[in-house]
């Protein structure tokens, strides 16, 4: 998607080889008109396959999946990070391994939302090394729903998460891939 590529050129910051800041506009201060942009293109793609339901992990993933979930007229479901104090029976559970914040947490999906009906569809802002689609993934199959995909806004191609998931058999569609990454520097794979 060009338009996001060009927003990442303009306002995101390559830290590193490894570390984007995309904080002015999609995980810390949101553009809802990119937002919302970004989500029909999402939904577009997988339109047609019989999705039920789209999931994400909080926090991040919540505004592009909110977006691709009112695209597709169907009803979002957030995988928390910690489970709440009314929200402690009938779960589904998995441990996440974080490489941004460097630990583990514990994935957790109430029993009611997601069931061997849905066909889910699973978005998220960023694909890197593939740990949290993973656990989602394994999440939602602990309800024996199927997974349609997974939408990503941004992916970095250079690092193993598109393959992990495509072992898997899980499509991924990125709206923006990189392709190489250093200080001040993103390169854009088409």
């Amino acid at each position: 998607m060009k338009l996001l590529e060009e927003k990442i050129r303009q306002d995101g910051k390559a830290v590193n080889e490894h570390i984007l800041k995309v904080d002015s506009f999609i995980n810390h201060q949101v553009d809802p008109a990119l937002m919302q942009d970004m989500g029909r293109e999402i939904a577009d793609h997988f339109r047609s396959r019989g999705i039920t339901k789209v999931a994400t992990i909080e926090s991040s993933g919540i505004s592009p999946a909110l977006m691709t979930a009112f695209a597709l007229e169907v009803p979002m479901v957030i995988l928390k990070k910690q489970p709440s104090k009314i929200l402690n029976q009938d779960l589904y559970q998995t441990v996440v391994t974080s490489f941004t914040k460097e630990t583990n947490y514990e994935l957790t999906l109430s029993k009611k939302y997601i069931t061997a009906e849905d066909h889910v569809l699973l978005v998220d802002d960023f694909l890197a090394n593939g740990e949290a689609a993973t656990a989602a993934i394994r999440l939602i199959r602990m309800s024996h729903a199927t997974i349609a995909g997974l939408g990503v806004l941004i992916e970095k191609s250079f690092q193993p998460g598109r393959e992990k998931l495509k072992s898997q058999g899980i499509e991924v569609y990125a709206l923006a891939r990189i392709g190489k990454m250093a200080e001040n520097y993103i390169e854009f794979i088409d």
